[in-house]
């Protein structure tokens, strides 16, 4: 018999439609799955069994009236959000200790998207505090760890997601990426990625753009269709946001299968303040094999980058984490390092720092032009071990980041698409991602080429999640 967490976002929906499959046997299968695996993983912070079993139950009962055709279009599929969202009735903590206490009482504007598709929101996932780290290491909650092997970290600040999906408690899970936070993680755990355009999914109704327009939700899934599901509930305009963008021709489960044609694809490798480890460069090597094997051209980008874009990204990140309202004194050391250079920071070197970060956004997304994708490391090097960043001095920590994450924060400068995928597992048996850049608003073709190359790849049959006991 099928378990049903083996099956697709959509397969798993018709499957609870047809009623081949009940909708509390599949949230059941996630309750039990978190209770195999978390007590290791830590990968969840909050659920509410019961509020997701009652609401399975009216699924199956509707199911069982012969009600389907009033039921949403992922009526039964378990979920989890991003503890930096609110989502009613849950704890939202940001991973902060001072917010331990709190309990949403609304919807953040992309959690109400995803219920109101049906899905079954079973609870939260582990953050940093803040999401301002690489990697989830809240004192709060505790480290998530990698379901490859729990001595490492599953990345951040969406470690917690990217655990659940790779470990296989649900098949897709919403994420957030102001400086990679969807793609690093994604990238350590084995699974599919995706950051889309800034603008194409609303932070309603608390702000109208985060880290002056560098973060985006997103989604993370097994599959690229699993992620483009997520991806097709939550995005939208909302009254007042301050970027808007057209809607899509169709949706993005729909592109996930569509052939993407002949195209041609950048390589971008390194960076002037980071470059790629043998492992990196391995799976960049197999992908081009792959993309070339498919047909498409594959060139070198060429870009002309600073160095010192990492410097002027972090000053603004600094300032991002200064201007939030939790007492500084409950705040872990890194974030109050953090605030404190954004504290130092006047309001004119501020904005000639963004001015000068939109400027280069320009020469990128114009570089990048020339192509219909460009494809790039993730990381620069595997999963690191938990806590190998943590207990370094701070100014230690930002140029060991910096090095790590590589170009994952220059496309949320650019405010362009891109997913992580899953293509290689290394020497010491963790994976290790590439991402796909696309053209401001393309989310549709990078998720035809993503599709593509997870039917050439067939990385689904691969990970932790794989094998059941």
């Amino acid at each position: 018999m099928t378990h049903p967490l083996d099956l697709s976002v959509p397969a798993l929906a018709a499957a609870i439609r047809a009623g081949t499959i009940a909708a509390h046997e599949a949230v059941g299968a996630t309750l039990e799955a978190i209770d195999a695996r978390d007590g290791t993983l830590n990968a969840v912070v909050a659920r509410d069994a019961d509020a997701a079993l009652a609401q399975a139950r009216i699924v199956d009962q509707q199911v069982a009236d012969g009600d389907v055709d009033d039921l949403p279009p992922y009526a039964g599929v378990p979920t989890l959000i991003k503890d930096l969202n609110n989502a009613s009735g849950l704890p939202t903590s940001f991973g902060a200790r001072s917010m331990a206490d709190f309990t949403a009482p609304f919807d953040d504007h992309a959690v109400a998207g995803i219920r109101g598709a049906g899905f079954v929101i079973v609870g939260k996932t582990n953050v940093p505090e803040l999401g301002s780290l690489p990697y989830t290491e809240a004192l709060l909650h505790g480290p998530a760890r990698n379901p490859w092997n729990p001595d490492h970290t599953p990345g951040g600040s969406s470690g917690g997601a990217a655990a659940a999906v790779g470990a296989g408690y649900v098949p897709v899970a919403h994420g957030s990426d102001g400086g990679g936070s969807i793609r690093i993680p994604s990238s350590c755990c084995g699974v599919v990625g995706i950051k889309p355009s800034r603008g194409r999914i609303s932070h309603a109704p608390l702000f109208g753009d985060q880290v002056m327009g560098f973060s985006t939700q997103g989604s993370i899934g097994r599959r690229v269709v699993d992620a483009a599901a997520l991806l097709d509930v939550m995005h939208g305009y909302a009254t007042g946001d301050p970027y808007h963008l057209p809607a899509p021709e169709r949706s993005y489960v729909e592109e996930a299968g569509r052939d993407p044609g002949r195209l041609r694809v950048g390589v971008l490798e390194s960076v002037p303040w980071a470059a790629p480890d043998e492992e990196v460069r391995s799976a960049l090597a197999s992908t081009i094999a792959t993309l070339e094997g498919l047909g498409h051209t594959v060139e070198e980008a060429e870009v002309t980058l600073p160095r010192d874009v990492p410097e002027r990204f972090l000053r603004i990140w600094s300032a991002s984490v200064a201007s939030n309202p939790l007492p500084v004194d409950q705040l872990e050391p890194h974030n109050r390092a953090f605030a404190e250079a954004g504290w130092d920071l006047s309001a004119p070197e501020l904005l000639r720092d963004f001015t000068s970060l939109q400027l280069l956004a320009r020469s990128v997304v114009g570089a990048f032009s020339a192509f219909d994708a460009v494809l790039a490391p993730v990381l620069m090097s595997p999963p690191l071990r938990v806590g190998q960043l943590a207990e370094l001095p701070h100014d230690a920590l930002v140029e060991a980041m910096a090095a790590h994450i590589g170009i994952c924060p220059l496309i949320n400068v650019t405010g362009q698409p891109a997913t992580a995928l899953p293509v290689h597992v290394g020497a010491e048996g963790l994976p290790v991602g590439v991402q796909l850049i696309g053209a401001p608003g393309d989310e549709a073709g990078l998720i035809r080429l993503s599709g593509q190359i997870e039917r050439e790849r067939g990385w689904a049959r691969l990970g932790p999640s794989a094998t059941r006991a």
